[in-house]
């Protein structure tokens, strides 16, 4: 086929929009809705699976120094702590960080501690807080920073990156779940709803199939049309999208105190994946309308 061919049908699709408007509205109004449950459901997943690493990132493995070690000997076990293959953040805490810390979580016994020790913290030892970049490690990774010298202990709680682990393994399998079923629904209400377009206009498809219009010919306009109702669907769906978004993360945000607690801190600000989202909905939605198109001709071609 030659290219003004090509254009010509081309062109044909796009007038076909307009010809037919309510078919194609309603096509339109089934992928955007479509395209933006199985959007949202997947962003819902991308950021519930970075809040429980981000609760997994709060599960630190505290380090005790011998008692009286020397800033030489800190920076050293510092030092090798850092040079650990898991290790994410190390932040040292001094004797006197130590006790003024021990004195604001024990309000009620602060005045035990101004009288019988006051301010000498010399019978503390130095130490760090050690953050860890997968938490499923942090049992070895105990290991490997207790067996550095001057260090007298290395704890931390494995229930908790066991928990969060298990946690990750069961939101996965749910999310995958429900976003295939939300894909194959969606897949199921487009097809019926280009079924329905394509059938509105059987007999034209007929007629152009006995006139010894080749199937490629009869197909061309169906597709682009399909594409540019899909495509225009996709741009829908991102900006709502990302009007949702925004005001939720927005809400969100404000709430420090439930971002620290629930790992809510992890969430993904938009204009880091926005890219990415615009790039899924406009591919997404052209694909769908346009395969879906063509496959509905497959039965009114076959005269």
């Amino acid at each position: 086929m030659k290219l003004s061919g090509i254009r010509y049908l081309a062109d044909q699709g796009v007038e076909n929009i307009w010809k037919n408007k309510m078919m194609a509205f309603a096509t339109f109004c089934v992928l955007l809705i479509s395209l933006l449950l199985v959007g949202i459901a997947g962003l819902f997943y991308i950021n519930l699976n970075s809040m429980i690493k981000g609760l997994g990132s709060q599960n630190e493995v505290v380090v005790l120094m011998n008692v009286g070690t020397t800033e030489e000997q800190n920076s050293a076990a510092e030092a090798a702590i850092k040079e650990l293959p898991n290790i994410d953040k190390v932040e040292f805490i001094s004797k006197e960080d130590a006790l003024a810390r021990q004195k604001a979580s024990l309000p009620n016994a602060e005045k035990i501690f101004d009288e019988y020790i006051g301010s000498d913290a010399s019978f503390m030892p130095d130490g760090f807080s050690v953050t860890v970049k997968n938490t499923d490690k942090i049992t070895e990774t105990t290991q490997e920073i207790s067996a550095i010298a001057n260090i007298q202990s290395a704890s931390a709680s494995p229930q908790v990156a066991e928990f969060l682990r298990e946690l990750r393994k069961v939101v996965s399998i749910i999310a995958g779940a429900i976003i295939i079923a939300l894909a194959v629904v969606s897949m199921i209400i487009i097809s019926n709803t280009t079924k329905a377009s394509v059938f509105a206009r059987r007999e034209e498809i007929q007629i152009m199939k006995y006139v010894g219009a080749t199937n490629a010919f009869i197909r061309l306009p169906f597709f682009v049309e399909g594409m540019v109702t899909g495509f225009f669907a996709g741009a829908g769906a991102y900006f709502i999208t990302w009007a949702i978004y925004s005001s939720a993360y927005n809400m969100i945000k404000e709430q420090g105190m439930l971002m620290n607690t629930f790992g809510v801190s992890s969430l993904i600000p938009f204009d880091k994946i926005q890219f990415y989202v615009i790039i899924a909905y406009l591919v997404s939605g052209a694909l769908i309308g346009a395969l879906g198109s063509v496959v509905s001709t497959r039965k009114h071609i076959d005269v």
